[in-house]
């Protein structure tokens, strides 16, 4: 299963929680597990879920200057489901 890890950068700005907050809602609304880290978070899914994901989060983040950085992979262990 991917997996993807972000970061956000807002630039220009000393309001950072309204460019991360948006991607955070993104995020909810995509519906995959995912996991906030201090400086940076997590999702899971599958390819076209993934994808289509950072897709979303880089749209709603184009009315002001930010830099996301990611990184992918399809070897990372994803955790597993808590039952």
């Amino acid at each position: 299963m991917p997996s993807c890890q972000f970061s956000l950068y807002p630039l220009g700005t000393d309001d950072l929680g309204t460019a991360i907050d948006k991607a955070a809602e993104e995020l909810v609304q995509s519906g995959l597990p995912y996991e906030v880290g201090n400086m940076s978070t997590v999702f899971y899914g599958g390819a076209e879920e993934v994808f289509d994901t950072l897709k979303n989060i880089y749209n709603v983040l184009q009315d002001q200057p930010v830099v996301m950085t990611v990184t992918l992979s399809n070897a990372c262990p994803v955790p597993k489901k808590k039952s």
